[in-house]
């Protein structure tokens, strides 16, 4: 236990630049790993011979309910961590240890509920979600051996913050590279070896979610952590789970809401492209997500550090944390906004040798990612809103960027370019650039409320 606790307490006394590499550079390994969950099955699954590119197209119309099942896993997971992170710069181990139970019940029982209502209603839901009858046979394959491992992917996700927010970067990076690599070794036995095409891929997803929840439950609950998942917390308490929920509604929402994004996209798609244009956004979304998972474990490793040292009333460190988090993601998006628009063919290649599917993608991405240069301001405000306990605000910039600008943009804009499909790519970097405006200015405004001198309480607190 002796050295876990000083795993925490560096937290507040590390030197702030190395701190954060030291965090982050494990949390952007876990996310880009991570990232290869779903990446990899559609790399191997667009390569499958003869129907690559149909096949491609209906797992990427899973993608809605992929996204709400990570969702919830999120909800639960960042809505809990930083606040077991606060406890424990507030020397409060047992509060922190309270929390971690109640989120490992309350994970148990969302699995439950989604594995149950998903499996029940998978079939109109995919046609709601863009699949033509051409592709749901594929996409009804894959979905349905997915849910049955929810489970394992509401404790992975859910659960591997905990490791994190009591400065175990190494660790938490650790389990998602076990079954990271487990899901490539099997995917192309699965799918190539065995003939189980789609479905494969599927299974080699949730047997790898499954080894990364064993590893993150034994470490746990071993001594080896620095608070562990104890019987006489798993009860529910009103108080924790109103803060959890409370604080865990944005990430939610930011997740959550990437499934309506997605639900929007693919049915304009279709109406005004057809198969083809939804199997371009299923890449370009695959290519978003390797850019943005980087920068989320960005985010991931700075949180920690904030959020210790916002519980302890170190206000310094907090804004010494934020000033380098903001320059660290402008740089980063810049050089993933660069990366899109003058290779897109190149990446478009990854997932398909569809030659039509390719030029689509060669025209469109560019224009997609058109507004990712900002977004870096916006993950780095946002986070930090996250890491000092402010849910309402949370709440309101994570619905945004989305819900208000995102989805009207994706439906309005294709009307008034007459029914033209340029208009659903157009809409992504009109709202990155506005939203990402909105919150930096936003922050700025509120920073000396959140972030005093050092000795004076700050006005607003976790709320």
């Amino acid at each position: 236990m002796a050295s876990a606790q000083t795993k925490d307490e560096a937290l507040g006394t590390a030197p702030v630049g190395k701190l954060m590499f030291d965090l982050a550079m494990p949390a952007v390994a876990a996310q880009v790993i991570n990232m290869l969950y779903n990446v990899v099955d559609r790399i191997y699954i667009g390569n499958i011979p003869g129907t690559g590119a149909l096949a491609l197209t209906g797992v990427g119309v899973t993608l809605p309910i992929i996204l709400l099942v990570s969702a919830f896993a999120a909800f639960a997971g960042m809505g809990g961590a930083p606040l077991a992170s606060i406890q424990l710069g507030a020397g409060n181990r047992k509060g922190a240890e309270k929390i971690l139970g109640n989120c490992f019940t309350i994970l148990l029982l969302i699995a439950v509920v989604l594995t149950v209502g998903f499996s029940l209603t998978k079939r109109p839901l995919l046609y709601l979600f863009g699949a033509s009858d051409a592709i749901i046979g594929y996409a009804e394959s894959y979905i349905s051996i997915y849910l049955i491992g929810t489970l394992f992917v509401q404790l992975a996700m859910g659960l591997n913050t905990f490791i994190s927010a009591q400065g175990n970067a190494t660790m938490a990076m650790l389990s998602v590279l076990l079954g990271a690599g487990v899901n490539i070794v099997l995917d192309p036995i699965f799918i190539f070896v065995f003939g189980m095409g789609v479905s494969g891929a599927a299974l080699a997803t949730i047997l790898s979610q499954a080894i990364s929840a064993v590893w993150i439950l034994r470490f746990l609950l071993s001594e080896k952590s620095g608070i562990r998942i104890r019987r006489e917390n798993l009860r529910l308490d009103k108080k924790i789970v109103g803060k959890v929920m409370s604080l865990g509604i944005a990430p939610f929402i930011m997740q959550s809401t990437e499934s309506l994004v997605s639900i929007t996209l693919n049915s304009g798609l279709q109406r005004y492209g057809g198969d083809l244009y939804v199997g371009s956004m299923t890449i370009i979304q695959s290519v978003m997500q390797m850019l943005v998972m980087p920068v989320q474990g960005i985010t991931q490793g700075a949180q920690p550090i904030m959020s210790y040292n916002y519980g302890a009333r170190n206000y310094a460190r907090v804004r010494k944390a934020f000033s380098l988090l903001l320059r660290v993601m402008l740089i980063v998006s810049f050089s993933g906004f660069l990366l899109a628009v003058f290779l897109p063919g190149v990446l478009a290649r990854l997932f398909t040798q569809d030659e039509q599917l390719i030029a689509i993608v060669k025209q469109m991405m560019p224009i997609f990612f058109g507004g990712i240069w900002a977004f870096g301001a916006q993950m780095a405000c946002q986070s930090t809103f996250m890491a000092l306990g402010q849910a309402k605000i949370s709440l309101f910039l994570a619905l945004l960027r989305k819900i208000v600008l995102l989805v009207p943009l994706a439906i309005l804009l294709p009307m008034f370019l007459g029914g033209n499909v340029l208009g659903i790519y157009i809409a992504e970097p009109i709202a990155d650039v506005l939203a990402s405006a909105t919150t930096l200015t936003l922050f700025l405004i509120r920073r000396k409320t959140l972030l005093p001198s050092d000795g004076q309480p700050a006005r607003a607190n976790v709320s």
